[in-house]
């Protein structure tokens, strides 16, 4: 299930590293108990969309929108009675509208635009973690890894994982580029570049709903 929230305009000054606060809000949404705490994140949220930079921060003034999506639609069910308790988002807005999102038609192909950027990392010998952005062939290995490990994870079978595949499109006229964003005071390098999904429809729908890449629980590789 995928949920476009309608946010009214700031009140105060959005600053560009803000990502920590959507996450919080998501989860006092769906209350402090809920299950999406631990595991891997089979759900995934978009950036906010419609802001413009001002000084030193974002500022909404006809709204934002805000994309929400979750592979077990129970999850969906549970936010939008979140927000019906409590429409106050954050920096000023509220949640004017949620709206259930109708699924595209998927193909066996299926290129996406990114909804926000794409974290991809590989653990080297001493064990640290090396950060792997688009223009690095490497980057496929490890979208296609983490992505493998959420199929497994959501209960489709090995042979699928096995034949499932996801790359950056690199094709992109320049438009590419990288960003660093810092979440809590840790920086994480991330990629803003096109995807492209190889697998059966049902997967590449899958893709669509949790993401590429790691940290989509923290608010990377949402998938338009």
């Amino acid at each position: 299930m995928r949920i476009q929230l309608k946010l009214s305009p700031n009140t105060q000054p959005v600053p560009f590293n803000h990502l920590h606060e959507l996450t919080k809000r998501l989860h006092h949404w769906l209350g402090p108990q809920n299950a999406l705490h631990d595991g891997l994140s089979l759900y995934s949220f978009g950036w906010l969309r419609g802001g413009e930079r001002i000084g030193n921060g974002l500022w909404f003034p006809n709204g934002a929108t805000w994309n929400v999506s979750f592979y077990n639609s129970d999850y969906g069910i549970q936010l939008a009675k979140g927000i019906l308790a409590d429409r106050s988002a954050f920096f000023g807005m509220q949640v004017d509208k949620a709206i259930e999102m109708p699924f595209p038609q998927f193909t066996e192909k299926q290129l996406f635009r990114v909804d926000g950027a794409v974290v991809a990392r590989q653990v080297r010998d001493d064990l640290t973690r090396e950060y792997l952005l688009y223009d690095n062939p490497e980057a496929d290995e490890a979208l296609t890894r983490v992505f493998r490990k959420k199929m497994l994870d959501a209960g489709f079978n090995a042979d699928d994982a096995e034949n499932t595949n996801v790359r950056f499109y690199r094709d992109n006229k320049g438009k590419s580029r990288t960003r660093m964003l810092t979440i809590k005071g840790v920086d994480h390098k991330c990629s803003s570049c096109p995807v492209v999904v190889e697998g059966t429809p049902s997967i590449t729908r899958f893709a669509w709903l949790v993401g590429i890449g790691e940290l989509t629980g923290s608010g990377f590789g949402a998938l338009q």
